[in-house]
C-alpha cells in the first residue's frame, strides 16, 4: 500500500527566551513531555563555576579527542549541586545511582545523527525498556548554546512509544532508531556543515538542507501525536536538562560560522542515571489533585498544544504521573467506572481492535488502548483481553500488552508468572520483566524469576529476569513487604556471577560497527562496544547478564545492610571478587558502586555490622586495585572529595 506524503513542518525561528521549568510542574511536565530544563541558578551553585568548567575543557580538549572526567573534575559539584540533586530525587528516588563509564562530553560539529534512544544498559546492551521513570539522563552545557550552535534536537513526547527490535536487527543494538536508512546509507558521515559541507550556506542557515528535511520529515511519517523536533535553544551558561531516558533524540550539526568553532565550541556532558528506590507516597493530607489532562493547554516550552493530546495520551500521563507520586496505578477512570456495564464492553471492544493496529504510526493507539483497558478498573475481562495479546505474533503488540498489564499493577502477577514460563522467548521475556516492575516478592515469584536467571537459553531472558531481582527488592522495601527474601535474591545474583562468562564485544566478534552487528546462536542481545579496554587490566569484552546483576546489586546496596541478612558476606566477597579480577570495566565500575553505597549509605541509626566495618577500613585499598574509576558513580555513593582526589591524576 503507498503511504500517502507526509508535509514536513517549516523551522520557525524562536521569538521568545526558551522557558525553564516551574518546580511545581517537574513532575508533570516530565511525564507529558519527557523532558524538564533546568535553569542554571536553580542548582544551588556559584554562577561562575560553569565559565571554570568550560575553560578547564578547552585547555583539555583536542578534536577528535573527548575529555575525560578526570580531566575537568569541576564537572562533579554539577552533580552534587543541591538544586539538581532536588530535582532528580522528585524524579527517580532518592540516593540515585549513575551508570558506570558512560560520561561522555560531547562536543557539537558539521555532523547529525539518526534519530535514536540511547542504549537501555550500558553501552549497547539490551533490555527491555521501563516506562516508569527507572532511568533518566543529565544534560548539563557549561557555556551558552545559541540556536545555531547545534542544539540537542529532541523527539518530545516520544518517550512512551518505540519501534520493533525483538526479530528487526535493524535495531539489535541498543538504542532504538527511526530511519535506519540513514546508517546505511552513511549519511551520518557527510558534514551537513563546515568546510567539507556540500550545501549552500542559505539553506544550511534556514535548516533547509537534504538532511534537515530528512531528519523532520522522518518523525512526521511517524504521524504520532505530538511529536515533532523541538530544538533545546537557546540556553544560558549552566543550563541542565534532564529527559526520559526512552525520548528519541540526536545530535544536531552547527550553522554558524564553522571558522569560530574551534575558539567557542559547545559542549555538553551527558550522564544516564537509574532509580534504586521506590516512589511511596509521604503526603500527611493523601495525594494532591490531579491535573486537568484535558485542560493542559499550550506547553509553555514546546508550544505544542496539549488540548490535541486525546485519551491515548493523557490516560499513560496519569498513570505515570500518580507512579511517580505514590508509586501506585491511579483509581479507575471515573468515565469508565461510571458508566453502564453496556457501554463498558462496548468501549472493551473497540479498545481490544485499537490494540491490534497495524504499522508503526499506531503504536501511540495500540500503547494508548493497552493503558485505558487497565484503567477501566475492577473489569476481569481487560485483564484477560491484555492476558491474550501478551501471546501475540506481533512484536508491537505484545509490547502495548506488556505495559498494560503493568498499568494493571499487582492484579496482573499471575498473567506474568504463567508467561515467565512459556515455551515463547519472548514471552518469557515480557513475563519476567512484568514480574519485576509489578510482582510482589514472595516466594513463587522469586523462584520463578530466579529459574529465568539460572536456566533460561536466552541471554535476553537471563538479563531482564537479573535486573527484574533487584526491582523486586527495591519495591519490597518500599512496601515493608517480602523484605525477608531479599538474601535470597542477592544470593541468587551472587552465584550467576560465578557462572556467567564476559564474551568478546559483538562488533569486535563480528568485525562490524556496532549498529551492524547482529545476533548469534551463543547470545541474542548486543553485549556491546568495549569500555575502558585501553587499559591493560581490561580486555574488549562484555556480559549483559553480569552487569543487568551488578545493576541490581547496586541497588540493594542502596538501602543498607540491614536488608542483606545472612548474604552481606557472600555480596561483598562477589563485589570484591568483581573489582579485583573482572576484566569487564563496567562490571569494575557497578561492583566499586556497590561496595562503596554499603560503607556511605547506612540507614541512620543502623548498626554497623563487622563486615561493614571490614569494608570500610579496606574500601580505598580495594578500590585502587583498578586502574580507572567511575568518578561521577563513585561521588553518587558517597565517596568525598579527598578519596575522590587520589583517583584524579596530576596535571
Amino acid at each position: 500500500m503507498t503511504k500517502s506524503k507526509t508535509a514536513v513542518p517549516s523551522y520557525t525561528p524562536r521569538s521568545n527566551p526558551l522557558v525553564y521549568a516551574a518546580p511545581d510542574r517537574l513532575i508533570q511536565d516530565f511525564v507529558c513531555r519527557g523532558l524538564v530544563v533546568l535553569p542554571p541558578e536553580s542548582l544551588g551553585i556559584p554562577l561562575d563555576t560553569h565559565d571554570r568548567i568550560y575553560e578547564r575543557q578547552k585547555q583539555v580538549t583536542e578534536p577528535p579527542n573527548r575529555a575525560a572526567l578526570s580531566q575537568v573534575p569541576d564537572v562533579l559539584e554539577i552533580l552534587n549541586a543541591p538544586g539538581l540533586v532536588a530535582a532528580c530525587n522528585q524524579l527517580v528516588g532518592e540516593n540515585w545511582a549513575i551508570v558506570p563509564f558512560t560520561a561522555v562530553p560531547l562536543a557539537s560539529n558539521g555532523r547529525d545523527q539518526v534519530w535514536h534512544k540511547d542504549d537501555n544498559s550500558p553501552a549497547n546492551g539490551r533490555k527491555q525498556r521501563h516506562h516508569h521513570a527507572v532511568q533518566i539522563e543529565i544534560l548539563y552545557y557549561p557555556q551558552a548554546v545559541a540556536e545555531d550552535m547545534g542544539p540537542t534536537a529532541v523527539a518530545s513526547y516520544s518517550h512512551y512509544w518505540t519501534l520493533n527490535h525483538e526479530e528487526n536487527q535493524d535495531n539489535f543494538a541498543g538504542s532504538d532508531h527511526i530511519d535506519f536508512n540513514y546508517m546505511i546509507e552513511d549519511m551520518k558521515q557527510k558534514s551537513v556543515s563546515g568546510p567539507d559541507s556540500i550545501y549552500d550556506k542559505n539553506d544550511i542557515i534556514h535548516r533547509r538542507t537534504a538532511h534537515d528535511i530528512r531528519m523532520k520529515k522522518a518523525l512526521a511519517d511517524l504521524k504520532w501525536p505530538l511529536v515533532r523536533q523541538f530544538e533545546v535553544a537557546p540556553l544560558r551558561a549552566g543550563t541542565v536538562v534532564l529527559c526520559s531516558h526512552n525520548v528519541f533524540h540526536r545530535a544536531n550539526h552547527r550553522r554558524d560560522d564553522w571558522r569560530t568553532w574551534n575558539d567557542h565550541p559547545r559542549f555538553m556532558w551527558r550522564f544516564w542515571l537509574y532509580r534504586t528506590t521506590e516512589p511511596v507516597d509521604s503526603r500527611e493530607n493523601g495525594p494532591a489533585p490531579e491535573p486537568d489532562w484535558n485542560g493542559l493547554g499550550i506547553d509553555p516550552l514546546t508550544r505544542n498544544d496539549l488540548s490535541q493530546a486525546g485519551d491515548d495520551l493523557t490516560t499513560v500521563w496519569r498513570h505515570h504521573y500518580c507512579w511517580m507520586n505514590t508509586g501506585q496505578a491511579p483509581p479507575p477512570r471515573s468515565a469508565a467506572s461510571g458508566a453502564t456495564a453496556e457501554k463498558r464492553g462496548a468501549e472493551t471492544v473497540r479498545l481490544v481492535e485499537q490494540l491490534y493496529a497495524k504499522h508503526d504510526e499506531s503504536e501511540p493507539a495500540r500503547i494508548g488502548a493497552a493503558y485505558r483497558l487497565a484503567s477501566i478498573g475492577g473489569d476481569t475481562l481487560a485483564l484477560k483481553l491484555l492476558a491474550e495479546a501478551l501471546y501475540d505474533e506481533r512484536e508491537s503488540v505484545r509490547r502495548a500488552a506488556t505495559y498494560g498489564l503493568v498499568a494493571v499493577g499487582s492484579d496482573a502477577t499471575g498473567v506474568f508468572l504463567e508467561a515467565a514460563r512459556s515455551q515463547l522467548k519472548w514471552v518469557r521475556k515480557a513475563g519476567v520483566f512484568g514480574l519485576g516492575d509489578v510482582g510482589p516478592l514472595n516466594d513463587e515469584v522469586l523462584e520463578t524469576v530466579v529459574t529465568r536467571l539460572v536456566d533460561d537459553p536466552s541471554v535476553y531472558v537471563r538479563s531482564v529476569a537479573a535486573g527484574s531481582l533487584g526491582c523486586l527488592g527495591r519495591r519490597a522495601v518500599a512496601a515493608g513487604v517480602g523484605t525477608c527474601l531479599i538474601p535470597d535474591c542477592l544470593e541468587a545474583l551472587a552465584a550467576s556471577l560465578e557462572r556467567e562468562e564476559n564474551r568478546l564485544c559483538v562488533n569486535r566478534a563480528q568485525n562490524r560497527g556496532i549498529k551492524f552487528a547482529r545476533p548469534t546462536e551463543e547470545c541474542d542481545v548486543c553485549e556491546g562496544g568495549p569500555i575502558q579496554d585501553d587499559y591493560e587490566r581490561f580486555e574488549p569484552v562484555r556480559s549483559a547478564v553480569r552487569e543487568n546483576v551488578l545493576w541490581s546489586i547496586v541497588m540493594l546496596c542502596s538501602h543498607g545492610a540491614a536488608i542483606m541478612g545472612d548474604a552481606l558476606e557472600q555480596t561483598i566477597s562477589a563485589l570484591k571478587t568483581v573489582v579485583l579480577h573482572d576484566r569487564n570495566a563496567v562490571c569494575v565500575g557497578f561492583a566499586a558502586d556497590a561496595l562503596t553505597r554499603l560503607v556511605n549509605l547506612q540507614p541512620d541509626g543502623e548498626p554497623t555490622p563487622p563486615p561493614i566495618q571490614d569494608l570500610r577500613a579496606n574500601l580505598m585499598a580495594i578500590l585502587k586495585t583498578s586502574p580507572v574509576h567511575s568518578l561521577d558513580a563513585l561521588s553518587r555513593a558517597g565517596l568525598g572529595s579527598a578519596a575522590l582526589s587520589e583517583f584524579i591524576p596530576a596535571d
